[in-house]
Parts: C-alpha cells; sequence; structure tokens
C-alpha cells in the first residue's frame, strides 16, 4: 500500500512539474511574439524608432548569411479605389539599390547605338516586339521606350502589363532620351506605387550598405512619397513605416524628431 502510495505521488509530480514547463514555454513563445533579444538587448516590434535606429535594428536582426536587400513599406492614407488617390513615382537613389538590373529598350534604329552604349541589355524596335510575342520571353526588369513605339507595343501590352514591365511616362520610362533613362535606371533609379492595400514597397539597399548610406536613401524616397501625396487625399498620409531585411522582422520607423 506504501509503494502504491508513492508511485501515485511521483505520479502526480511529474505530471504537475510537466504542466509548468509547457505553461513556461507558452509565455516564453507569446513574449516573442513582441520582443526579440539580440546583443543582450531587447527589441520590441511595437515600439517606433529613428531612421538611423531603425536601420541598425534591421542590421542586428538579420540573421541570413546572403546579402539581403532592405525593404522600405509604408502604409498610406489614400482610396486606392479612386483614381485621383493612386501614388506612383520614379526617383534616383543616391547611393543605387545594390542590385544588378536588365533594361531593354524599345526605340528606333537611330537611337540603338546610344542605348547600347548607356548600357541597355536589349535593344531594339519592332524585331524585338516581334521576338517577345512569338516567345513570351522577358529576361529584364525594366523596359524604356521612345513615345514613338508605344503604338508597336500594344502588341505586347498584355504580356509586359501582367509583369509590371509596360513602360510608362508616370515612371518615366517613355521619354524621347531613352538613353539617359537607360543610365538612371542602372544608377539605381527605381519606381514605387501603391498597391490595392493602400500599401507601397520599395527597396533602399543592401545589407552590405554603410548605415550613413542606407539613411540618404531612405529620406530620398521618403521626400517623393511625399511629394507625390494626392490633392484629395485628406487626414494622415503616412500611417505607417517599416524596414526590414529581406528574411527579417519588420522594424518600425518614427518619422518625428
Amino acid at each position: 500500500m506504501g509503494a502504491n502510495l508513492s508511485v501515485i505521488t511521483t505520479f502526480k509530480t511529474m505530471k504537475k512539474n510537466k504542466s509548468k514547463v509547457k505553461n513556461n514555454n507558452a509565455i516564453s513563445k507569446e513574449k516573442d511574439n513582441t520582443k526579440i533579444k539580440d546583443d543582450s538587448l531587447d527589441f520590441s516590434k511595437s515600439n517606433q524608432y529613428k531612421p538611423s535606429e531603425a536601420i541598425v535594428w534591421v542590421k542586428k536582426l538579420h540573421k541570413a548569411k546572403f546579402d539581403a536587400s532592405i525593404e522600405l513599406h509604408v502604409r498610406l492614407g489614400i482610396d486606392p479605389k479612386k483614381g485621383d488617390q493612386q501614388v506612383r513615382d520614379a526617383v534616383s537613389l543616391p547611393h543605387g539599390t545594390g542590385k544588378t538590373i536588365k533594361v531593354a529598350a524599345f526605340v528606333n534604329t537611330d537611337k540603338e547605338k546610344a542605348v547600347k552604349e548607356a548600357g541597355a541589355d536589349y535593344v531594339g524596335g519592332t524585331d524585338l516586339i516581334e521576338e517577345i510575342k512569338k516567345t513570351e520571353k522577358t529576361d529584364f526588369q525594366v523596359a524604356v521606350a521612345e513615345p514613338s513605339m508605344m503604338r508597336e507595343l500594344a502588341k505586347i501590352a498584355k504580356i509586359l502589363g501582367t509583369r509590371g514591365l509596360m513602360p510608362s511616362p508616370k515612371n518615366q520610362t517613355v521619354t524621347d532620351d531613352p538613353a539617359q533613362a537607360v543610365i538612371e535606371l542602372k544608377k539605381g533609379k527605381i519606381s514605387f506605387k501603391n498597391d490595392t492595400t493602400s500599401n507601397l514597397h520599395a527597396v533602399i539597399g543592401k545589407i552590405s550598405f554603410e548605415d550613413d548610406k542606407l539613411i540618404d536613401n531612405f529620406n530620398v524616397v521618403i521626400n517623393a512619397i511625399k511629394k507625390a501625396k494626392p490633392s484629395s487625399s485628406k487626414g494622415i498620409y503616412l500611417r505607417s513605416i517599416s524596414l526590414c531585411s529581406s528574411m527579417g522582422p519588420g522594424v518600425k520607423v518614427s518619422l518625428s524628431e
């Protein structure tokens, strides 16, 4: 009888200890949802940090072994369903994005040499258009075009449009000076526009960039977004801002001094 009582007591103690461990793990997981411990400092997902501090945290929290891009995400106070509240523009980053992009230039014969010298990866007119129409291959990230080529580009508008590659005056990729457009794109000119959920996304550099260069790029993009504010947008325009690495957690940014 005494032995049986001892076994029962031991079993109850083990069960109680197991329950405590389970509860402690649950509490620990709950804390991990709001705080990440790094280098003996607590990072809180709910806190807002100055841009310079946010960039430091993005780098600290980056654990991947590759040189990831640093992304800017902005929630805008607009109605994305209204045509007069679309936010779209292009801006040249002073220090580029760190990415190598391929550019296609749809130009007339007299401009082909200039855009090739500017660094365009694919150059052509109707011949290039017919090739894309036939193969549906678009091994490039940006396309520029002369205004006179837009009528011909209508033949592959569905292919380019669904892939976000259709040249447009709004992002300055339809121009009378395609060579200059190619030069700017190769140096780090980016385009941005809001999505259907009022959010806007842009790459401002790489983890390997110096902090000062990332701050410069960040400020240039934020200022461009501010300038692109629709006149019909009322209330708070920049609702929230965050930075993150490609595979890292978001760090909230405060623009207040």
